[in-house]
């Protein structure tokens, strides 16, 4: 029974401002902007919580924005006396400009891929009408801003390859506008679509389904939480407003809905999710005018995704009774969750879920020890090849459900994405386009390492580094990690490392509990009342590279994003004295309000929330990152906070109101810094200039206060 929550805001009349004056750190001379403390407090089962920064919250008010601009001047100044920034964003962009081309993807006998020349801000989408034929632009989002920050998100093709509907962003925020092109003549049709949200087109006939909020409130487009997401369908030609409710569930105004047509345009599927770690799922039948939307599932505690309709079969993805996930099979004429049957059993490795139907074959992805492994089976079942991938890393397939023709693209941490043509036939591989980066991959190496977590768990983590690096506890390096919401960290490539890396970093990537790596059970280690064991692995990793030479503390740099964000946050509160740079981004800091923003409170399913009980609020109160900070004279490391004004994700209240505390607390002489990107959000999207921008100044403040001289 959910316990009864008991919060209050003390509003007083004449309500006391307190000036702090701007702290100055005796180390770096630094002095940071003024903040003003309101007496604002909240009471959380009797527990009285301050809230002195509730201020920067409202991410409209022009005194927020003054603080911004403020930080951003102390933090720029900073980071522009480090004698070595500039020659690094020459080196960094020296990287990053190399060609970089997507799997092709076949659509009414033309060819469509991705294609950015190095440098330009934003990918370009190409046709072809052969694979060595010449290409034409269809479609570059550099010509929708000046700057890059309109960005493509998402896109479908109609059935027939006739048309073309795409979702675009703006500055980085998660709304959604949708446009349409006509394929034949290459103009747009003149449709366009507002505030779409999660859920971008799926065609059926001459239109398309899509998910969307109502309009938000003017100037609280970015921060105000979201309600009532709801299906529609689209016909061409017509304005939004006459667009048909396909499923809207006032009952439920938080979860999310969002529909998906199977290839042959006979089946809608509806996903609702965001009250639990999984998902339902519904079906309607689009041959029969009028027929309803029947629920398949009444459980959202595992996932069910449909992979594919062939014939009157439906293949399914699902962790039910399988915590490592299988393929289960159903008639379409009796498709609910009683009448499904085993295809493909669990097994030792954890099936992802980028399960496809291609040259009427099942392509399965799994994973082993957080590194793909790909295999090719028939319909009904049987395993047929094992795809030979170049060394341990990361893989997707790009195909039809009827066409033989098929590509994968491979990538590791030294490893550039690299596309292969497959023939599924003789499960033979053969390059088809590999790009050129300045940097020799020959000199580097990765291992996996296992350590032990507090509790003796084994956690995996790969070390990438130049061959003959020396085990002598006196290498700089950088330590990732994420370990949450069923998401794994597979190998992955990025220039941005590259530089860390050849002036003899090590880069490690931890997979902690919480991640999808070993399956559910893995997740569920690491979420609510165990969420400690995400942070205990975290630290637990910094000790493993410290006692088996790699490093030492004074070495040990940390990172992570949004939730990983909240990890470097919660790290640095419990162990300071083990690490000596943190570079936290777009983390959720505040675990008492999170779930009060925009989508927040769909991430209860790992976190719990506040609300919940007095256990769950005082387990959430004794890590949350923004309420843990120490202000007792304990040393903490140099910490440069990273987050944009357009994220709607996590909002930038969050890494404003922990950068006021943490520079307003007495933690030592290390900087403590905040840069606030503009027109960005959460990531997705962000122009390639503000990328080397971005990561120009992360990893000059790393390197520099590590000590490293590039």
């Amino acid at each position: 029974m959910r316990s009864v929550f008991i919060c209050s805001i003390r509003h007083i009349t004449g309500i006391v401002m307190i000036v702090i004056a701007g702290a100055c750190s005796t180390e770096t001379g630094l002095k940071y902007p003024v903040a003003e403390k309101e007496m604002v407090a909240d009471t959380y089962f009797g527990k009285e919580v301050a809230d002195p920064y509730r201020w920067l919250e409202d991410d409209t008010s022009e005194k927020t924005a003054d603080w911004v601009t403020e930080q951003n001047k102390v933090t720029q100044a900073y980071l522009m006396q480090i004698p070595f920034r500039d020659r690094l964003k020459q080196r960094l962009t020296a990287l990053m400009d190399y060609e970089r081309i997507g799997a092709p993807i076949k659509k009414n006998g033309k060819y469509y891929f991705f294609k950015n020349d190095g440098l330009q801000n934003q990918s370009v989408l190409y046709v072809k009408a052969s694979l060595d034929g010449t290409p034409a632009i269809v479609l570059d989002p550099n010509r929708l801003s000046d700057d890059g920050t309109v960005a493509l998100t998402d896109y479908a093709f109609s059935k027939d390859g006739s048309y073309l509907a795409y979702c675009i962003s703006r500055s980085g925020s998660d709304w959604n506008e949708i446009y349409v092109i006509n394929l034949a003549t290459g103009q747009h049709t003149g449709d366009h679509l507002l505030w779409s949200k999660f859920g971008g087109p799926s065609w059926q006939g001459n239109g398309f389904y899509y998910s969307a909020y109502d309009a938000p409130e003017a100037g609280r487009e970015y921060s105000n939480m979201n309600e009532n997401h709801t299906i529609y369908y689209h016909k061409l030609g017509e304005p939004q407003s006459q667009d048909q409710t396909v499923y809207r569930n006032p009952k439920e105004p938080k979860r999310f809905y969002y529909g998906s047509v199977s290839e042959d345009e006979r089946v809608l599927f509806i996903y609702e999710s965001g009250a639990e770690v999984g998902n339902n799922l519904f079906m309607k039948d689009l041959t029969r005018n009028g027929s309803e939307i029947i629920p398949l599932t009444e459980d959202m505690n595992f996932v069910y995704n449909p992979v594919e309709v062939v014939g009157d079969k439906v293949f399914f993805l699902t962790n039910f009774g399988a915590p490592r996930y299988k393929i289960m099979v159903a008639d379409i004429r009796a498709p609910k969750l009683a009448n499904w049957k085993d295809m493909v059993p669990e097994t030792e490795s954890v099936l992802t879920t980028d399960v496809q139907v291609i040259g009427g074959n099942l392509v399965l992805i799994y994973e082993k020890d957080a590194s793909h492994h790909a295999f090719i089976h028939s319909l009904d079942g049987k395993r047929l090849h094992e795809v030979t991938l170049p060394t341990l890393g990361s893989v997707y397939f790009s195909g039809n459900k009827d066409d033989k023709e098929t590509f994968y693209v491979f990538t590791s941490f030294t490893f550039p994405p690299t596309i292969y043509q497959y023939d599924p036939d003789t499960n033979a591989s053969e390059p088809y386009m590999a790009p050129k980066v300045a940097f020799n991959p020959e000199d580097y190496t990765t291992e996996q390492v296992f350590y032990p977590g507090k509790d003796g768990t084994k956690i995996p983590m790969f070390l990438t580094y130049q061959k003959g690096l020396s085990r002598n506890g006196n290498n700089p390096v950088l330590l990732y990690g994420y370990g949450g919401f069923n998401i794994s960290l597979t190998p992955s490539f990025s220039t941005n490392r590259l530089a860390f890396l050849e002036n003899g970093g090590i880069f490690a990537q931890a997979n902690l509990r919480g991640g999808s790596e070993y399956g559910e059970e893995w997740h569920q280690a690491g979420i609510k009342m165990k969420k400690q064991n995400v942070f205990d692995d975290f630290i637990a990793a910094g000790e493993y590279l410290i006692r088996e030479k790699y490093t030492q503390s004074s070495k040990l740099a940390i990172q992570g994003g949004s939730n990983g964000g909240l990890l470097v946050g919660a790290a640095v509160n419990q162990r300071p004295d083990l690490f000596q740079v943190a570079l936290p981004a777009v983390g959720v800091m505040d675990m008492l309000r999170y779930h009060k923003f925009t989508i927040g409170w769909n991430w209860a399913s790992d976190y719990g929330t506040s609300e919940d009980s007095k256990e769950m609020f005082e387990y959430l109160y004794a890590y949350s990152p923004l309420h843990n900070i120490r202000d007792d004279r304990t040393s903490y490391p140099a910490i440069l906070i990273t987050t944009a004004d357009h994220d709607d994700r996590v909002v930038p209240a969050h890494s404003f109101k922990y950068a006021a505390t943490l520079q307003a607390a007495n933690t030592g002489g290390a900087p403590k810094l905040i840069r606030i990107e503009t027109n960005a959000g959460h990531g997705a999207g962000k122009p390639v200039s503000k990328v080397l921008d971005e990561y120009t100044d992360m990893f000059a403040f790393l390197m520099f206060n590590l000590g490293m001289k590039p």
